[in-house]
């Protein structure tokens, strides 16, 4: 019995060695990790200042080319950049350098020191783990360095309003559609591209937008497809509701013209046209991917829903002519369509639109 105890006591003496010396060696490791870990660190600084650097050149650039400054000025600024650059590579690798004679030097490190938003938190509060490193900011984790002339932005472009037709040889007054009634709505995304290098007064606006065209009948009528015709005729029942629905998805580009604020500073410039005037002319083209018809009506004091999804002769290619005249965000929108609404009609008609356009960065 006394030898199965001293085996035993024996076994958990050499169990308890070999994990006193294990927890001696985490510590090593971990430190020789964090002090590769902080090393690249040091080459990310160096990669960092020097995008910055190339950044200012090219604004000094910039300015020399628009005659804002001198060579001579232009040559100062490059230097007095240059000199700027190297002092912040040094001091923020003699940060990184000292973190790593302290992390050499001890088991832990209590303080928080902060580089550029890179956090190194070696050791923890007691019974924590020692030789713990936390980076806040991961390798691939590259600063976002503004560039300094974006010639192109991009918005969101809401609009609606009345709709309505043009017939051949007929005037607007005689519509067999209601005003008011019939509507339009589109929605997209437009680009605007700065047309000259110095100037911002004419801009290339394009794009993609969903149009909705919607005619609403007069008196009590209904579309009808009669071969490759399409006409109006009188429901059978009284209407609460008929309309007529064109789904096109369209490119519009236009040349807008307006003043514009120029905002300039050390490391970008931007033109503004935030609360300017503009105006835009233009046109679009696409096809129609979708027509329906929806009927509201009552049968024996039954109300009724029916959608009619069919084509109903309107044309598959569409195109037009649209401009808008706008204070900041805000427009007065109008848009015509050279293609007919149906193919193969008798008598000829082209959808018009007017309405608020509204253009959101």
């Amino acid at each position: 019995m006394q030898t199965i105890t001293k085996n035993l006591v024996l076994l958990v003496l050499i169990f308890s060695m070999q994990l006193i010396n294990a927890q001696d060696t985490i510590p090593t490791i971990k430190n020789q990790r964090d002090i590769e870990l902080l090393e690249k660190t040091k080459i990310n600084i160096q990669e960092e200042e020097k995008q910055k650097l190339k950044v200012e050149v090219e604004a000094i650039n910039k300015k020399l080319d628009n005659g804002d400054i001198t060579g001579q000025e232009a040559e100062n600024l490059k230097m007095e950049a240059a000199k700027k650059t190297t002092m912040n590579i040094e001091n923020r690798i003699a940060i990184v350098d000292n973190t790593i004679a302290l992390l050499e030097r001890n088991q832990k490190i209590d303080n928080d020191i902060r580089e550029d938003k890179l956090t190194f938190r070696i050791g923890g509060s007691e019974g924590g783990d020692v030789g713990f490193i936390y980076l806040g900011k991961e390798e691939n984790d590259k600063p976002k360095i503004r560039k300094y002339d974006r010639r192109t932005s991009s918005d969101f472009v809401l609009a609606f309003g009345f709709n309505n037709a043009i017939i051949e040889g007929e005037s607007l007054n005689d519509s067999p559609y209601k005003f008011g009634g019939s509507r339009f709505f589109e929605m997209g995304w437009a680009w605007k591209t700065r047309v000259f290098d110095n100037s911002n007064f004419m801009r290339l606006k394009y794009g993609v937008s969903l149009q909705i065209n919607g005619l609403k009948p007069n008196d009590n009528n209904y579309f009808v497809q009669q071969g490759n015709q399409t006409v109006l005729e009188n429901f059978p029942y009284e209407l609460k509701k008929a309309k007529l629905s064109v789904s096109n998805l369209v490119f519009p580009v236009h040349f807008e013209f307006g003043p514009s604020k120029k905002i300039e500073k050390d490391d970008y410039m931007r033109y503004s046209t935030n609360n300017k005037f503009k105006i835009g002319l233009g046109g679009y083209g696409g096809f129609n991917i979708g027509t329906r018809q929806k009927l509201k009506y009552e049968i024996d004091g039954e109300r009724t829903k029916e959608k009619q999804k069919r084509g109903f002769n309107t044309t598959n290619l569409v195109y037009g002519v649209s401009g808008y005249i706008a204070f900041g965000d805000t427009a007065l929108y109008v848009k015509y369509d050279l293609s007919p609404i149906f193919n193969n009609q008798a008598i000829k008609q082209n959808n018009i639109s007017i309405g608020v356009r509204f253009d959101m960065d």
